[in-house]
């Protein structure tokens, strides 16, 4: 398994970085380098460094990691918003584009401080030796204050999203209700690159396309400017904001490595961790919901005096928070049992965790994140386990994860129920997050999953170290 996991990784590289397919995805993602990095370190700590800082070297002036960074020497209709839709060297400018690279405008959940801070660790004498965490300190600085100081819209401490694609979990059930209020995009005006290479019933519809490109379009004429912008669509989303606040603690021991002074960054997960129970937690719901910063005031939103609306909607982002550290103990009790109840059923109806509420109106086995089991999702899901003393739990998920990954070819995501494997094969996360548990395996108690056939017979190939990024590639 192992083998095959490393023979992904090998096939789905370009020589800078690793797209997550080269069908679906030909070019590179912001929290898909970070999961890759993560596993890529067991393999060559060096080439998980190149992950990163190829990444990094693609920010922008104002901070923002963006979420796709575009490989010029794929075509442009293979994949669709592409380049010329974006327009970042130009419409950007003003926020600080890169000039010489397109990039789209939106983000993804900040994940890469901790993937910064894992990849070290897996060889901190070259680490070191090559300066890494000298060099992505600055950057994850600067892209954590872009989330802080452009992207606090509701003032109340919390990172907001401004497109279904930031969270990462693109057409959840939780944004149909704060999409609802966006004028579609004229049908016939642009051409879904998507649908070449994936089945209909698997991905986003039409309609929910057609706003995507509303809201992209709209961000993209004002310039990407978050001060300028009219946000349209604005939400406090629980999974992004855990993994900010996890990014916010994997930088203070990077600033520790570095000499440095740690205290800011843990006194800012702090305040997050105390935003995200104040704003985001729904005793009544059992989990942290999506709080919809553009809804009426009414309901819950009139009492609360929070501003916006807590959306109903239950979606695995909610139960993310158990990354958190310092997470309310009465709240990690909850959650752990919300985790394995009647609306997600881990371990009891389905073996990895769904991506929405099994119980709810919306939930669709084979729609994207509509009900799909996510492997990164169930990774950071096993961690925040094993985070809250859950040894026995997260043992059994990650083997599940290692069974289904292997089992599905390293399928992008899987039916909850069936485990059938949907969406792409060969997919970059998913091997490198396998290999990450494979690794930690390797150390203890080996999971059932382990007894699953491998792929291939034989030791892994070892990922040869790529050549040293030349001084004029490398940024400021």
């Amino acid at each position: 398994m192992r083998r095959a996991a490393c023979q992904v990784l090998l096939g789905n590289w370009t020589g800078s970085s690793t797209v997550p397919s080269h069908q679906l995805y030909p070019h590179q993602w912001s929290w898909d380098s970070a999961f890759i990095a993560i596993g890529l370190r067991h393999l060559s700590p060096v080439r998980a460094q190149q992950e990163v800082e190829t990444l990094l070297a693609a920010q922008w002036g104002d901070g923002r990691v963006p979420h796709i960074v575009f490989n010029r020497a794929v075509p442009l209709d293979a994949y669709f918003p592409s380049p010329d839709f974006w327009r970042s060297s130009s419409a950007g400018a003003a926020a600080g584009a890169p000039r010489t690279t397109e990039t789209s405008g939106v983000v993804q959940p900040p994940v890469h401080a901790l993937a910064a801070w894992l990849v070290h660790s897996a060889d901190p004498d070259t680490s070191a030796r090559r300066g890494f965490l000298a060099r992505v300190y600055p950057r994850l600085v600067a892209w954590h204050r872009y989330l802080a100081d452009h992207r606090d819209l509701g003032g109340h401490g919390l990172a907001a999203v401004v497109h279904p694609w930031e969270p990462g979990m693109d057409n959840s059930p939780c944004w149909d209700g704060p999409l609802a209020r966006v004028e579609p995009a004229a049908a016939g005006s642009f051409r879904r690159a998507d649908l070449v290479h994936g089945s209909a019933a698997d991905r986003p519809t039409d309609l929910d396309y057609r706003r995507y490109v509303r809201l992209a379009a709209e961000y993209r004429d004002h310039g990407y400017r978050d001060a300028e912008a009219p946000h349209s669509f604005a939400v406090e989303d629980p999974g992004f904001n855990a993994l900010f606040i996890a990014a916010e603690y994997a930088l203070a021991r990077i600033a520790e490595a570095l000499g440095g002074e740690a205290e800011p960054h843990r006194q800012r997960a702090a305040a997050l961790t105390e935003a995200l129970v104040e704003r985001l937690w729904s005793p009544e719901a059992g989990q942290f919901l999506c709080r919809d910063l553009r809804a009426a005031s009414g309901g819950r939103a009139a009492r609360d005096g929070q501003g916006g609306r807590l959306v109903a909607e239950r979606s695995a982002a909610g139960l993310l928070p158990l990354v958190a550290p310092q997470l309310p103990r009465p709240i990690v009790r909850t959650l752990l049992r919300t985790v394995s109840g009647e609306h997600y059923g881990l371990g009891t109806a389905v073996r990895l965790l769904p991506s929405y509420d099994l119980r709810g109106a919306a939930f669709d086995r084979h729609r994207y994140w509509r009900g799909p089991a996510w492997f990164n999702v169930n990774w950071l899901l096993e961690r925040g386990l094993r985070r809250h003393g859950e040894e026995a739990r997260a043992d059994a998920l990650a083997a599940e994860v290692l069974h289904a990954a292997a089992a599905s070819g390293f399928a992008e995501y899987l039916d909850p129920y069936t485990g059938q494997g949907r969406g792409a094969r060969g997919f970059s996360w998913t091997a490198a997050l396998a290999l990450d548990l494979l690794a930690r395996d390797a150390a203890g108690p080996k999971p059932a999953a382990a007894e699953a056939p491998p792929a291939a017979s034989g030791p892994a190939p070892r990922i040869p170290a790529p050549a040293p990024v030349p001084a004029s590639e490398k940024g400021p």
